[in-house]
């Protein structure tokens, strides 16, 4: 069952951004894109495009979920949420499978159709559709591509496609247990896209954990992937080079080339993606939200370009707060009619009203964890506004909302109910043509933040 809601992400021409704990705002340039892109949890990003769009596929954290979810754009600020028919753990289950869910998909289209090959119960698992939201079916029948490793040599998670220039296809794969021991295997695809044409091969590089990446530039082959730690701030991107895509693969000698940046607030960044757009490279990889937390895997997505020198190494990437838009589009939130907002309660200093006002999806406001009915009351200048957003913190539960409108604070009129409201953003209808000085949004759902929140006459 797919949902879709139009996710207009913050832009403007005078943006601002959380530059740091403390909370300071800079002036950013015109088209600027945020760190985080999206609002909420997502990690092991992989974007395809298509048709003038791109579709971002992603892991829903904490650790999976029973499905993926999938962000679509056409300009890298406006995000449309979907929810795919497959793969989900349900559909994706064997006598062997282990309880991990539904993880890091890896998509890409050739010769007219979609393929995906994501990670679920630590087997991997194959699917084709004639379009990148769907629907999705399994090219196995109820069978995994790679079944689960019974001696536990190798994780079977991670898997990963790449596309040479002759056309082969080659599927990398595998990471390790209790943080240890990560093992990296590859195998050619068959041209039915679902078996292998050669005996897959262990080509583990120096420090490698998971996550592996291949692209290719002048011949040379650039084996990406991540070490340390997902759960905490040792994570990140090393590479090794090659000149087949079977290796032997030498670790670079400026790897790392990605990396926690504590200063500003960046931990464990990785487990990422490519994509070349108008002629420059960047990276799209996860990194834990704020605050930070060890020990967790609430992750969010980040973008940052990448180079190469002139000898033909990746560059080391700094970690940013965000980057000009690739499409060079704007777009921006008009928050000048609001004049005051209140909440029932706030989770400390880090989670205040003023979070959902500040144009990042870095920061959120969440009510005190004993508060039931929690509530935002917005007061505005006078006008007609015909729809409130509302950019909640999970994009894929379901919350019971109701809306009120009032004229004096005091006298209240119900204006929109859904006691299953899902999605991002919520576009919530206002009374045509009336003036509302306050609108009031309650909700006795658990797991309720706001990201952001504006009007739109």
């Amino acid at each position: 069952m797919k949902n879709k809601f139009l996710t207009i992400l913050t832009l403007a021409l005078a943006l601002t951004v959380q530059a740091n704990a403390q909370g300071r705002n800079e002036k950013m340039p015109d088209t600027f894109i945020t760190n985080p892109l999206l609002p909420g949890y997502y990690a092991d990003p992989s974007l395809v495009q298509h048709d003038g769009k791109y579709y971002l596929y992603v892991t829903i954290d904490p650790w999976g979920n029973d499905y993926l979810a999938c962000w679509v754009t056409d300009d890298f600020v406006n995000w449309e949420y979907n929810s795919l028919n497959w793969p989900t753990k349900q559909a994706c289950t064997t006598s062997l499978s282990n309880e991990n869910k539904v993880w890091a998909p890896s998509v890409i289209k050739k010769d007219g159709k979609f393929y995906m090959y994501v990670s679920v119960g630590s087997e991997i698992w194959c699917g084709v559709a004639d379009n990148p939201l769907g629907p999705w079916k399994n090219m196995l029948g109820n069978k995994p591509l790679v079944g689960f490793d019974t001696t536990k040599y190798c994780h079977i998670i991670d898997s990963e496609v790449f596309v040479d220039d002759d056309g082969k296809t080659y599927l990398y794969w595998g990471s390790g247990w209790e943080w240890i021991n990560g093992r990296c295997f590859v195998a050619q695809l068959g041209d039915d896209m679902h078996s292998f044409k050669t005996t897959p091969k262990e080509v583990t590089p120096d420090n490698y954990f998971e996550a592996p990446f291949m692209i290719k530039r002048n011949s040379k082959y650039y084996l990406m992937y991540s070490d340390g730690k997902t759960i905490d701030a040792t994570y990140k991107v090393r590479y090794a080079t090659g000149d087949s895509p079977f290796g032997p693969f030498k670790e670079a000698s400026n790897s790392p080339i990605l990396q926690a940046d504590t200063a500003i607030n960046v931990f464990g960044p990785g487990h990422h993606t490519v994509a070349n757009i108008n002629g420059q490279a960047y990276i799209l990889y996860h990194k834990h939200r704020l605050p930070y937390k060890e020990g967790t895997a609430m992750r969010q997505l980040c973008i940052d370009s990448l180079n190469f020198n002139a000898n033909g190494e990746i560059e080391k990437v700094t970690p940013t707060n965000g980057i000009c838009n690739p499409l060079k589009k704007a777009s921006h939130a008009d928050r000048s009619d609001i004049v005051e907002i209140n909440t029932s309660s706030a989770m400390g200093e880090f989670f205040t009203k003023e979070k959902m006002l500040d144009n990042s999806m870095q920061t959120i406001w969440y009510p005190n964890s004993s508060d039931n009915t929690p509530w935002v009351t917005v007061k505005t200048k006078p006008g007609k506004y015909r729809q409130l957003i509302v950019i909640p913190e999970f994009a894929w539960e379901k919350y019971n909302v109701t809306c009120e409108t009032s004229e004096d604070g005091k006298s209240w009129k119900t204006v929109f109910e859904n006691k299953k409201m899902q999605g991002s953003p919520w576009k919530i209808e206002l009374p045509a043509g009336k003036n509302s000085k306050q609108i009031r949004l309650k909700t006795d759902s658990p797991k309720f933040g706001i990201w952001e929140l504006y009007l739109l006459k």
